[in-house]
This record gives C-alpha cells, structure tokens and sequence, in this order.
C-alpha cells in the first residue's frame, strides 16, 4: 500500500498556492519527506510570478506536532554531538533543512501566510514565525516542548520569538515552558487574527484572497522594509521609506491607481 504524500501542495483560484501538512495520524510531524516537499514548494512560489500568496495549514488534531523526533533513530540508540562547535554547525545548517528554508520564506518578497486550527508546537511554531502573517482558530495553541528536553528552541524559536513578541511573552514560552492559547498570542503579537472555529477555514481563505489583489511590488518592497525599519533608528527607517518609495512612485502603476483612486473619490466612493 503506498503510503500518502506527508505535504498536498495545489494552486487555488489561480494565484494562490496552499500547502497543506498531511499526516494526521502522526500529528503533521514534519518528516524529512514533508520538509523536501514543502522546499520544493517555497521555491515554486517563489520562481512563479503568478502566484501572490503562499498558504501553509493542515488537518487533524495538531496543526504540527513540530519535527519528527523518530526520523533520527531511537533515543537510546542516536548519536548526540560531542563539541559545541558540532551544535552550532546543526544549528546553522539546520536538521531537515529548516532553517535555510526558513530564511528562504523570510527573504523571499512576497507573503506567507500560516493557518493555524489546532496546537502547533516546536519545529512548526518556528516555521510559522518566519512566514509574514499567522492566524489562528479560536481553539488553536502554542507551545516550545524543547525545554523538556533541557534546551532552547533555537531555528528561530528564541531569535525571531523575541523579535516579534518580546522578552515578556518569550519568557513565558521558553522558560517557564507554558503554552498560551490563540487569544493570549494575539494579544502578544504571536498571531494577526483569531477567528471563530466554525469559519476559521472561509475566513482564511478570504484573508488570503484579499491579499492576492495588493499590488504585488508594493507587498515585496514593504516586506523588505517592514524588515528593515525594525532594526534600524528612526532616522535611518525614515530613510529606508524614502528610498522604497523612490522606486515605487517612478512605477506606471503609481500613476495608474492615483489616477482610479481620485475618480472614485469624485464619484463619492471612499477607501
């Protein structure tokens, strides 16, 4: 019998590519064969100029129950690094190609967009605080296991933790090991939207298709420069606006959509 792909990737209403964790029996942990299929579905997205969004979600009862900790061999039978240095090596290369794919979603300049139904935990939390936007039903969770195991979730789980929710809520995550629940991570910035449980996949999906009709330059350059702004003072942010928006407004489309957006104001439409 052959087993079933562990990721479904499909193009929906044109330009919007979904893909979807698929192995609910053994709560979407993401094996290598679910990581090659997803990479190969990032590069995908991003090498077709058709597609303007990229969906990530799942079934079953966890969005993800974070990696496949069975993939590397029996805890008592598995091989553990002796160096430091050999540690950072993993770390930097990351175990089934998670972080260069994970800086491959963050560099690429158009949306991700991560739909969360159910707990999702470790490795797939990482995932998701890389993609630009994360929402969440009203019954989903989140949780780092890694401290049970005595270390830190560290493919982004403490760098890119702290700079989206803060030392505040990182600290209850990573040190006290304590999951929040969808209402607590929005209210931390984890999350952009918890909606209901009964329309959370149509809510999704109308998010997304509003988001496939922005101007797909301007998306590109304000991820950049969301990026940037973040790290830089405001001097240098304002500047970072100045200089993206030298190239936005010599684009046709700047005149273009001016030109619609007074028309319309003339006719008595608003924004």
């Amino acid at each position: 019998m052959t087993e079933e792909p562990h990721m479904l990737v499909e193009v929906v209403e044109e330009n919007i590519l979904v893909a979807t964790f698929n192995r609910p029996d053994k709560l979407n942990a993401m094996s290598f064969d679910l990581m090659k299929i997803l990479d190969e579905a990032v590069e995908r997205y991003r090498d077709t100029p058709e597609l303007r969004v990229m969906l990530i979600k799942s079934k079953g009862r966890y969005f993800s129950a974070g990696a496949d900790l069975k993939q590397s061999g029996d805890a008592g039978q598995r091989e553990y690094p002796t160096k430091g240095s050999q540690v950072r090596d993993q770390h930097r290369r990351g175990a089934n190609r998670m972080r260069r794919v994970w800086d491959e979603m963050e560099h690429i300049e158009k949306p991700f967009v991560v739909a969360h139904h159910a707990r999702c935990v470790g490795g797939s939390l990482e995932m998701s605080l890389s993609c630009d936007f994360r929402l969440a039903a009203a019954s989903a969770s989140y949780a780092f296991p890694e401290a049970k195991f005595g270390v830190l979730p560290a493919t982004n789980g403490v760098s890119r933790l702290v700079r989206l929710v803060g030392p505040h809520w990182a600290r209850l995550m990573i040190m006290a090991n304590m999951p929040i629940d969808a209402q607590e991570a929005r209210i931390a910035g984890l999350v952009h939207k918890v909606y209901p449980d009964e329309s959370f996949e149509s809510d999704v999906m109308g998010f997304c298709r509003h988001l496939a009709q922005q101007n797909a330059e301007l998306v590109g350059t304000a991820k950049v420069a969301i990026e940037l702004a973040a790290d830089l003072g405001a001097h240098q942010a304002a500047a970072v606006e100045r200089l993206a928006n030298s190239s936005l407004m010599l684009s046709p489309d700047y005149k273009e959509l001016m030109v619609s957006h007074v028309a319309n104001i003339g006719k008595g439409k608003g924004y």
